[in-house]
Parts: C-alpha cells; sequence; structure tokens
C-alpha cells in the first residue's frame, strides 16, 4: 500500500522553533507527539509505584505502546534515507549528539548535586537518553538499511537474533538500537507513504479503535503476567523466561508486532486538525523528552513520590505530570532552553565551503526526503 508521502513538517529539524511564521507544521504529527510525551512524563513521574499500584502498573503495560515505540516511529518519519553528507553529519552533531552530552552532564550534575558520587557518562548515557544514542545509529544505517532487498525483514530478524548475544546490551544502547530498528524503519516507509490506505479508509477506524481498547483490556486484566524485560528491549534473553531460551524470540516478535500495530492504531486515531494547547505543547516534544528528568529526579529521590497512598494523592500525581509537561512544551521554555536542547555548532566546524548542491538520492521507489530529523 504505497501513496504519496505524508505531509510532515517545513520547521526546523528539531521540530521545536519557536514562532516561524510561513513555516506550516502539520498538526497531526505534533498532537502525537503531545501525547507521548506526556504518558512518558506520567510514567517516569510514578515509576517507583509500579510495584504497588495496580492501576499504575496497568496504565503502565497499556500504554507501553504509545511512549517509547511511538517516539522511535515518529523519529523515522522525519529521518532522511539519503547520503549523510557533511551537512547532514553537522545535522546529526547539532541535534543529537550535543544534546545528549549535554544533558547526560546536567544529569551527573543534579545526581553528585542530590548526594552521589560525580560520574562521566559516554559508554551508557544515563535514563532516557539512551534514545539520543540509539537515534544517532539509526540515523546512521538507515541510508544502508533502504538499500537491503527486504529490509523490514532483515532488520527483524536482527531484533530477534540479537537476543541470544550477550555482549549486546546497555552500552552504547546497543541492544535497543537494533531491536527498534525496524520500527524506525517502518516510521521512515509511513513518512513515504506506506500504509496510506489504513490512515484514510472508514474501515480501519474501527479496526484503530478494537485495537486500543484490546491494548487497555490486557493491561487491565494481564498486566502483573507481562514482564518489564519483556518491553525494556535493554538485555538478552534470560533462562527464567517462561517460555525458555529456545522461544524467547517469540515473545520478542509478539511484543514487537503489537507495538507496530497499536502505534498506527494510535495514528489513525490521532486528530489531524490543530487543539487548543495540545498541537502547540506537542511541538516541543523533543524539549519535554530532555528536560522532565531533571525536574522528576530531585522529588523522587527527596522520597515525596514514595509518600503517595490514596486515589486521591495518585490522581494528584499525574496531574502534575500534565502540568509539568504543559510548562515544559510551552513556547517561552523551548526557547529560552534552546542553547541547551539545539547547541551552536559555529565554534566546532569550519565554514563550509560553496559548492553545486548534491541531490539526496534514496532506493528509485522514493522520492528525495528532507534533511535528517531528531526525536518527537
Amino acid at each position: 500500500m504505497r501513496g504519496k508521502p505524508l505531509p510532515r513538517r517545513a520547521a526546523t529539524v528539531s521540530g521545536d522553533r519557536v514562532g516561524g511564521a510561513g513555516r506550516a507544521r502539520n498538526p497531526w504529527w505534533d498532537n502525537t507527539r503531545f501525547l507521548s510525551a506526556l504518558l512518558i512524563v506520567i510514567l517516569h513521574t510514578g515509576g517507583s509505584l509500579l510495584a504497588r499500584e495496580d492501576a499504575l502498573h496497568s496504565f503502565h503495560i497499556a500504554s507501553w505502546a504509545f511512549r517509547v515505540p511511538a517516539f522511535v516511529m515518529l523519529a523515522g518519519v522525519f529521518s532522511s534515507a539519503g547520503p549523510l553528507g557533511p551537512r547532514s553529519l553537522r545535522t546529526l552533531l547539532q541535534n543529537i549528539v550535543l544534546p545528549a552530552l549535554v544533558f547526560s552532564l546536567l544529569y551527573s550534575l543534579e545526581k553528585h548535586w542530590l548526594g552521589d558520587e560525580f560520574i562521566v557518562h559516554v559508554v551508557q548515557l544515563p535514563w532516557t537518553l539512551w534514545f539520543l544514542m540509539s537515534l544517532f545509529f539509526w540515523r546512521l544505517l538507515l541510508p544502508l538499511v533502504v538499500q537491503l532487498r527486504h529490509p523490514l525483514l532483515v532488520t527483524t530478524g536482527v531484533a530477534l537474533a540479537v537476543g541470544y548475544v550477550e555482549e549486546f546490551g546497555l552500552a552504547f544502547s546497543a541492544s535497543r538500537t537494533l531491536v527498534y530498528l525496524p520500527l524506525f524503519y517502518l516510521g521512515w516507509r509511513i513518512g513515504q507513504g506506506f500504509l496510506s490506505t489504513w490512515f484514510t479508509s472508514r474501515w480501519s477506524l474501527f479496526a484503530a479503535v478494537a485495537g486500543i481498547l484490546a491494548s487497555c483490556v490486557v493491561g487491565w486484566l494481564w498486566h502483573r503476567d507481562i514482564k518489564g524485560n519483556w518491553l525494556s528491549m535493554r538485555h538478552s534473553y534470560s533462562a527464567a523466561d517462561p517460555l525458555s531460551l529456545e522461544w524467547a524470540w517469540g515473545v520478542r516478535l509478539l511484543v514487537l508486532a503489537t507495538a507496530a500495530a497499536l502505534v498506527l492504531c494510535l495514528l489513525r486515531l490521532m486528530p489531524r486538525r490543530r487543539l487548543p494547547l495540545v498541537t502547540t505543547v506537542g511541538a516541543g516534544g523533543f524539549t519535554i523528552y530532555l528536560l522532565h528528568p531533571l525536574f522528576i529526579l530531585p522529588v523522587r529521590e527527596m522520597g515525596l513520590i514514595a509518600r503517595v497512598n490514596t486515589p486521591a494523592e495518585i490522581v494528584g500525581l499525574v496531574l502534575c505530570a500534565v502540568l509539568l509537561t504543559t510548562v515544559l512544551g510551552s513556547p517561552p521554555v523551548r526557547h529560552l532552553v534552546r542553547p541547551l536542547t539545539r547547541p551552536s555548532t559555529g565554534w566546532l566546524f569550519a565554514p563550509a565551503v560553496p559548492g553545486p548542491q548534491q541531490p539526496v538520492r534514496g532506493p528509485a521507489h522514493v522520492p528525495p526526503v528532507p534533511e535528517p530529523a531528531r526525536t518527537p
């Protein structure tokens, strides 16, 4: 099901430009970013309560696909499969590598301020920053992946096989990079018009509703039966897995297929028009993703979240997460922290040498795509 490339945006590669008159954005993607970012902030806010609060744990399982897998596929939508020339490499450095290093340093300084030893993270970036390291490698791999005869089949095979290799783990986010690569590639294909019928047909609307409801039912009834290591994608398979090592790949295949299907359901149901506040905040999804751990960590380390017990307090905690998401994604905050989320690289690179514009070439069956983009 191939069609015209889906409309994406005409802003900066980060999608976090404030203002930008005449630079139209597609609210469909920003609305999706808002929901995914909000779910991530809610779960990171109440993460320490998951072991004892069934409602939060059920919500965690039911909404898993709408968080990290959705971010991965959205990153693929806005990525380029063209050759990585000088301009593309500079963009990757400015939009991915430098923000990862900056926020890794901020995280270390904050942990030190809270009483821990100061540690410089390089091989394994802290908390949510693994996504940036994986995104960097996804962008490097995409021009190669699209040249394969059967990219989705090959990347899925690698994602399943890597679970048997213990060396692929947290270091350099190696395991997550390879396991989520099929979803990243699928996101790129969606940006090229793949599955366009799904996003426009009437029958898919009912299928998408059924998919979301099924996720909620599974999360409510069997949330304690779904193991966290099945969803984390961080480690190799374990002999303690109920299906044994021999069939562990089957669990991962089911999880990846379910994640892809549920993200498609989410995109099908997401409004494509501008929504008050939601679309504006969603445009700052990348800023929300980078900043929120710095605000949640002190509150968690001081034990304030652990004191939450009653249903009213849990609702209040969720409302605080909603407020935090809204503030961090607001245009004033995005503008204020822009030197951190998109650092200047003028001091690092020599001036570009003028020359003829090189065309961006991709596979013969897809048109040129915009410059690489970052996360949500």
